[in-house]
């Protein structure tokens, strides 16, 4: 009986093709069938006591001999924080919610070895009267169509195998093996994708700018400062899946020529940068970041600054001063536009969490297929609080 997913150690992806091989080899150590216990563990749950619930799991796991592995899995947030500690027991995805830890030996026991539903832990629909086993049979879940969120709640956020597993870094490596810079923009402006942080301003033509523009060095910078009272859209991704932070930043990167990014995020979200430096630690050591990335020539960087919480900070002049080290504060208006003329005074592409992720998807599906979703002034998904 397996407590945890184990991971091999894998060598330094130096080309395209090893990516794909990579993944091929992990794809193959996967095992679809076997029982696993997904332990949502992200802050709402935390919260809850989640971490002790996922503890007891691997303890009643270790005291069963069953024949088939049982695997216990963390990811971040599924969404449904109200009702957490989450539990979902798959191949079958039964979700179970309000989970205590001494829930697990009753699950185990009777859920995954047995088959049998535990009835107090299901959520009722009060609607329609009626006991909800899956996760699609929640409300909650039902119309959701997740593109920004498409990989939380399913991949454990530490395990850079766990994003490479569902397709992960595939948009970089079409983008530096079949793409040009002015081809990236094309895509992404013709996908119709706004920045996702309030103003909505056409991310493709912030991109353009940035290329345009003469400048020694060039940055890329995602906001993940989210200081609106109540809103956890951001923190919600990059606790689930910081590894897409990385690859849109990336592919921006590539786009309007930029060797270092920038994540400025808030330091009240000590979840978030311990998972942010992980993925970043992770993806250095596999050659995902750094120079000459997958052998395309493409120098590309990554670092954390964290800021003290000033909710000003959010306005891009005054986040780009406070990088700085200066007192953020909202330059006078007319404001420099960033893009133009940012950090340090050379161009600089100020994106949020939501908008950066948004581009692998975009990349690898098609600027159509997101153009598709949406409103005719404002395309593709949006994560709300």
């Amino acid at each position: 009986m397996t407590a945890a997913k184990e991971k091999g150690s894998y060598k330094r992806i130096r080309s395209f093709e090893d990516l794909e091989r990579l993944k091929k080899s992990i794809l193959a150590q996967e095992k679809p069938n076997s029982k696993t216990l997904v332990v949502c563990c992200g802050t709402g749950c935390l919260a809850s006591g989640s971490d002790e619930v996922r503890e007891a799991f691997v303890d009643e796991v270790r005291g069963q001999e069953p024949e088939e592995d049982i695997i216990v899995k963390k990811t971040g947030c599924r969404g449904f924080c109200e009702r957490g500690p989450i539990v979902v027991v798959s191949p079958e995805n039964i979700l179970y919610q309000s989970v205590s830890k001494e829930d697990a030996p009753e699950i185990v026991s009777e859920t995954v070895l047995k088959g049998q539903l535990i009835d107090r832990l299901q959520y009722e629909d009060e609607t329609a009267g009626e006991k909800c086993v899956h996760e699609a049979d929640i409300p909650f879940y039902k119309k959701q169509a997740r593109v920004v969120l498409r990989h939380c709640g399913h991949i454990d956020p530490n395990s850079i195998e766990d994003y490479i597993g569902v397709g992960g870094y595939d948009a970089l490596a079409k983008t530096l093996s079949k793409m040009s810079p002015e081809e990236v923009i094309a895509c992404v402006n013709e996908s119709g994708l706004r920045g996702r942080g309030g103003a909505g301003f056409p991310t493709g033509l912030k991109w353009e700018s940035s290329r345009n523009a003469h400048g020694e060095e060039k940055y890329i910078i995602c906001n993940g400062d989210e200081g609106d009272p109540g809103a956890f859209m951001d923190r919600s991704v990059m606790e689930g899946d910081p590894h897409s932070v990385l690859e849109g930043m990336m592919v921006a990167g590539f786009a309007v020529g930029a060797r270092k990014g920038i994540i400025y995020v808030r330091a009240e979200y000590p979840l978030v940068v311990r998972h942010l430096y992980t993925a970043i630690a992770q993806a250095t050591d596999l050659g995902l970041l750094g120079r000459d990335i997958m052998g395309s020539g493409f120098d590309f960087e990554i670092e954390i600054v964290r800021g003290a919480g000033a909710f000003v900070c959010g306005e891009s002049t005054a986040l780009v001063l406070s990088i700085e080290g200066k007192r953020g504060f909202p330059k006078p208006l007319p404001r420099p536009n960033t893009s133009i003329v940012g950090l340090w005074g050379m161009p600089t592409v100020l994106n949020n969490v939501e908008t950066f992720v948004c581009v692998p998807a975009i990349i690898l599906n098609g600027a159509e297929w997101f153009a598709s979703i949406g409103t005719e002034k404002s395309k593709g998904t949006r994560s709300l609080p």
